[in-house]
C-alpha cells in the first residue's frame, strides 16, 4: 500500500523533484538524466517518484511549463512597470532580454543538444499540443496588454516567435559575434508588425 503524505510533504517532494530535474537537465540533459538519479538527489524511494509523475518526461514537461510561466510573468511585470507608452524599441528590448534569459538557462542546453525535440516526441500528443496552445495564449495575453495593437493572426505571431527562439539552435552557423544583433533585428521585425497591425 503506498505511503500517504501530508500536504506539506507532497508539496516539498514535488518542489524538490522539479528543482533537481531542472539541475539535471542543465547538467546532463534529457537522455542522461534517469529516475534513479532524481530520486537519489531528492532522497526518496523510486516508487514514490511514480506517485508524483508518470515518467521523467512528464516531470521535465512540468519543469518546462513552470519555467515558461516564470518568463511570461517576468515579462508581464516588466510591461506593467512601464509607466510610459510602450514603444516598439522598448518591447523589442524586453523580448530580447527574455531570449537572453533562456540562453542562460537549462532550456538552452536541452535545445542545443537536441533534447527538446526528443522530449516533445516522447510526450503524449495532447501535452505537446497543449504546449503550442500555451504559447499562442502567451502572445495573445501580451498583445492584450499593449494598447493600440490589434492582430487577428495570433497563431502566426506565436509561430514567428517560436521560430526566432529555435534560431538559437543555429547560433554558431549564424555567427556567435553577430547573433545578438541578428536576434534583435528579427524580434524588432515581429514587434513592428504588431505595432503596424500587419501580417
Amino acid at each position: 500500500m503506498p505511503k500517504s503524505f501530508t500536504e506539506n510533504e507532497r508539496y516539498y517532494i514535488r518542489k524538490r523533484l522539479m528543482e533537481e530535474a531542472q539541475n539535471c537537465l542543465k547538467q546532463y540533459g534529457v537522455r542522461k538524466t534517469t529516475v534513479d538519479e532524481l530520486v537519489r538527489r531528492v532522497n526518496i524511494p523510486k516508487g514514490t517518484f511514480y506517485l508524483f509523475f508518470e515518467s521523467k518526461e512528464i516531470l521535465f514537461y512540468e519543469v518546462l511549463c513552470s519555467f515558461h510561466d516564470e518568463l511570461q510573468n517576468k515579462l508581464i511585470q516588466d510591461l506593467q512597470a512601464l509607466n510610459e507608452h510602450v514603444s516598439a524599441s522598448r518591447l523589442t528590448e524586453l523580448l530580447l532580454d527574455l531570449y537572453k534569459r533562456v540562453e542562460g538557462s537549462f532550456l538552452y542546453k536541452i535545445i542545443t543538444d537536441g533534447d527538446l525535440e526528443l522530449l516533445l516526441r516522447r510526450l503524449p500528443p495532447e501535452l505537446a499540443s497543449l504546449h503550442a496552445k500555451k504559447d499562442d495564449f502567451s502572445i495573445e495575453q501580451l498583445i492584450s496588454m499593449l494598447p493600440g495593437i490589434k492582430n487577428d493572426n495570433i497563431k502566426a505571431l506565436s509561430a514567428a516567435m517560436r521560430a526566432i527562439f529555435l534560431s538559437m539552435l543555429h547560433k554558431h552557423e549564424i555567427g556567435d559575434e553577430v547573433f545578438d544583433d541578428a536576434l534583435r533585428l528579427m524580434i524588432n521585425g515581429i514587434v513592428m508588425q504588431m505595432f503596424e497591425g500587419g501580417l
